[in-house]
């Protein structure tokens, strides 16, 4: 795939309508904190068919269990319908992260990280429970893996536990910086199993939890830099009594640990598409910007300077659009990025998606440090990029290992 085909450039301007019509006028009021994104977000799954298109997508993953008796895979696509698929999830986060990219994470979070867990691992009985209404959006849902102390080493320093008493369990422990975590219908909780051994050496289970659940206590949002239209939150477990029903896979038999490369790789590729739209919309900014500010008796870009600025963000943004294409043109082929070469991804895309960022607001100049210009909220919004789904230090880290293996 070399450019986006005229069925995109259509779906392209239909989520762009909607997004300047139904979400740039709350963007004050998401930004802030005092509108929660999940309302707006189910708006743009109506006017877009994108609930029915959950629903297929739940149905398939059930048709896939019941015709081979194993879990569903999203990476068993053929005849391009895998490559079509991403593309079409691409275009409405490309949209979206122009103007609100919290309201991305708010989305990915729910409709797929908790969703594709409980999808890739629970039991047919846990999907019907919990996945059809988290694909829909029904539900929010979140997925509890960060710690006080655990931070990049997520297993290492975890000490979240799930304690057998009879046939259930008792699960303790502190999270933070949860996604969704203030508002979340839906949590998957992951934790080491205590047996009273070496915590180094523990068992890493996830479980299904429900809002209002006896010793589950969900925090307001935390005040954080960026992202404001996704809510962040801390939950506290204390002694949280669950069935074997809601330990996903209802064995222990599998650890956490096991899927924890293709979480890695989903949660890093889906910084492409984030990026992308981040950077489109600073250099379309300040391209308007460099045309009508006039300094000196000339409009600035008529500067080289500020061209300089311009062109290092358009050779960004043909970078990382590239990059898209690739992942498309990958799942055409029923193929999917190794951790390494996501690692790359990431690191590249979430690297580009912060200078350009910033060199915008360096060329709006004192306009540009004023929230009204919009490019102050979107070089905080890339900040995180560079932070969450692993630090840049862990791209370097993975992408380094698999070359001197």
């Amino acid at each position: 795939m070399i450019e986006w085909s005229e069925q995109h450039q259509a779906i392209f301007s239909a989520f762009r309508r909607f997004v300047q019509q139904e979400i740039a006028p709350l963007r004050d009021e998401l930004e802030h904190g005092t509108l929660p994104p999940y309302d707006v977000l189910r708006k743009m799954f109506a006017t877009f068919g994108l609930k029915e298109l959950a629903e297929m997508r739940f149905a398939k993953a059930l048709e896939q269990d019941a015709a081979a008796d194993r879990p569903a895979s999203d990476s068993e696509q053929d005849d391009g319908v895998g490559g079509d698929m991403v593309a079409m999830q691409m275009i409405p986060i490309i949209e979206l992260s122009r103007v609100s990219p919290g309201m991305v994470t708010a989305l990915g979070v729910s409709a797929g990280l908790t969703a594709g867990t409980i999808l890739s691992r629970g039991t047919r009985a846990q999907k019907e429970r919990w996945g059809r209404e988290l694909l829909t959006l029904d539900r929010i849902g979140a997925w509890a893996i960060t710690e006080p102390g655990s931070g990049s080493d997520a297993f290492g320093a975890m000490t979240s536990t799930a304690r057998r008493d009879g046939d259930e369990y008792l699960l303790n422990g502190n999270k933070t910086f949860i996604t969704n975590g203030p508002y979340a219908d839906t949590i998957v909780f992951i934790c080491k199993l205590d047996e009273g051994n070496d915590p180094k050496v523990r068992k890493v289970l996830s479980f299904v939890l429900d809002r209002g659940m006896p010793g589950l206590t969900q925090s307001k949002p935390l005040r954080k830099m960026g992202l404001h239209a996704s809510p962040t939150g801390e939950l506290f477990l204390e002694d949280v009594r669950v069935g074997r029903e809601r330990l996903l896979g209802e064995t222990e038999e599998i650890s956490y640990r096991t899927g924890a490369k293709d979480t890695f790789k989903t949660e890093r590729t889906g910084v492409v598409a984030m990026a992308l739209g981040i950077v489109e919309e600073c250099l379309e900014l300040c391209v308007n910007y460099a045309k009508t500010r006039v300094q000196f008796g000339k409009p600035i870009g008529e500067f080289q300077l500020i061209q300089l600025k311009i062109a290092k963000m358009e050779v960004a943004r043909m970078n990382i659009q590239n990059l898209a294409f690739r992942l498309i043109e990958l799942a055409r082929k029923g193929k999917k990025m190794s951790l390494a070469e996501a690692s790359a991804c990431k690191l590249y895309c979430a690297g580009a998606a912060s200078e350009v960022a910033l060199e915008a607001v360096q060329l709006f100049g004192g306009n540009g440090y004023m929230a009204e210009y919009r490019v102050e909220q979107l070089a905080r919004d890339a900040k995180v990029l560079q932070i969450y789904g692993g630090t840049d230090e862990i791209q370097v880290s993975q992408i380094a290992r698999s070359l001197l293996e």
